[in-house]
């Protein structure tokens, strides 16, 4: 037992002192922190390289797949226009005064296949343009938008982290959209549209006249914006089948043939296939784009998802480490003994990496690894460990401060001082953070 604490424990330090005090990347960090677990509790080292092996490549073998495909779909999004034409489209639906209402929903359903700093960045001219026709503070607009980013890029598949997360812990993707997209749309209107209105009447702040022309895109496709909503809510839709006609079946039941032909539209490989071809010719060939072009656009998107798959792929050997050792079955034994809800225990351990190193892909990965041991123990149905899922990215979504990406981000792109990126972005964020477990905590205990 001591020798198994002392594994835990120096694995944990010694990923948080890379990260933090050396700026290891996150990849080497757990990694080496993987190695410590073993070495600490007196794994030969034969057997340590056979569980990186084994941990990497049983992450990797989904996770790459799908983090490819959503990362190469969520480009093709990007580079047509279809992400600005849709925000245009839907502030002129919901009229100026209801923006921020507008805002919110289209960055929900931009941030599902593309990734948050991309969808800000593209979408930013937007805020300016609005900010300067009504006069009010550009706070009123962003934090709507910022909120609902930050929410569907965390929550809702095929976006990385969820995606990991639920490798991770075997959670099933379907369960995992539906909830998220049940809990995260009351969070958004609470933590974007209540706070941005209330906190844009405290703080005023206009669009930096440096950055009003900044365009991140030349927009050479003009595709309807019900096509474009289409290509967006397509893969979940085919995950979300794949979930129900499966949780109607029995593993012991014959199958029809006609469900089956349904799960295999329904996986998110076919799912996600699916959909980036049809974006390729709708939003591509359609409109005059080459086959070199579309390979340019699918090269670039893979830079950025290739470090996070192999990000991943460490979390799954870190994982793997402390079920072999057996590190895993002391937390578990240890954590019960305090009966603290597997929710709230993910929930604590993401937000106490995020906030100690920054990234909320790294923390979602990390608390992914630590729980999963615990929770492999324990009686869960399919249900419960999607909430588990949400529970991590409510945690690893809080508290964005100084030593997270976003942070500078935000504080560049909108002109404010770090004062009040602190006073709005990361107090946002929190808000996120609690507000949304609070919904999960009450949809667990409706759910067995």
């Amino acid at each position: 037992m001591d020798n198994l604490l002392l594994a835990f424990l120096g694995g944990i330090t010694m990923l948080l002192v890379l990260i933090l005090w050396f700026k290891i990347n996150a990849f080497i960090s757990l990694l080496i922190a993987s190695i410590v677990i073993g070495f600490f509790a007196g794994m030969p080292p034969e057997r340590i390289l056979e569980n990186i092996t084994k941990g990497m490549g049983s992450t990797l073998g989904f996770v790459a797949i799908v983090v490819g495909l959503g990362s190469i779909f969520g480009s093709i999004l990007e580079h047509s226009g279809a992400t600005t034409i849709l925000s245009d489209s839907m502030i002129k639906k919901f009229g100026l005064q209801n923006s921020g209402l507008a805002l919110s929903f289209s960055g929900f359903l931009i941030a599902i296949p593309v990734f948050f700093d991309v969808a800000f960045i593209i979408l930013v001219p937007v805020l300016y343009a609005l900010q300067i026709k009504t006069g009010k503070s550009l706070l009123y607009f962003a934090l709507p938008l910022l909120s609902s980013l930050a929410i569907a890029h965390a929550f809702i598949p095929p976006t990385p982290g969820p995606i990991a997360v639920a490798d991770i812990i075997h959670a099933n993707l379907g369960w995992v959209i539906f909830y998220g997209v049940i809990i995260g749309l009351p969070t958004t209107i609470i933590c974007g549209i209540f706070f941005g209105k209330f906190i844009a009447e405290k703080i005023f702040v206009t669009a930096p006249h440096d950055k009003i022309e900044l365009r991140t895109e030349n927009i050479k496709a003009k595709p309807s914006v019900s096509l474009i909503l289409w290509l967006i809510v397509l893969p979940l839709v085919l995950i979300l089948l794949n979930t129900v006609a499966t949780s109607l079946y029995d593993k012991e039941d014959t199958i029809p043939e006609c469900i089956q032909f349904l799960t295999f539209l329904g996986h998110p490989y076919s799912a996600l296939l699916i959909s980036t071809f049809l974006a390729m010719y709708f939003l591509g060939i359609k409109y005059g784009a080459t086959a070199s072009e579309l390979q340019e656009i699918s090269i670039k998107a893979l830079g950025p998802a290739g470090i996070i798959i192999l990000i991943t792929g460490a979390g799954g050997v870190f994982k793997q480490m402390l079920i072999e050792t057996g590190a895993g079955v002391m937390l578990a034994k240890s954590i019960s003994s305090y009966h603290l809800s597997p929710i709230i225990l993910s929930f604590i351990i993401a937000l106490v990496i995020r906030i100690l190193q920054g990234s909320a892909t790294v923390a979602m990965i990390t608390a992914a690894g630590m729980v999963a041991p615990i929770i492999s123990l324990l009686p869960i149905s399919d249900q419960q460990l999607a909430l588990i899922v949400l529970s991590i990215a409510a945690g690893a979504t809080g508290f964005s401060h100084v030593n997270d990406s976003g942070f500078w981000l935000v504080n560049r792109y909108l002109g404010l001082t770090e004062s009040q990126t602190l006073r709005t972005w990361t107090v946002m964020t929190g808000m996120i953070s609690f507000v949304s477990i609070i919904f999960i905590w009450l949809l667990s205990q409706t759910i067995s």
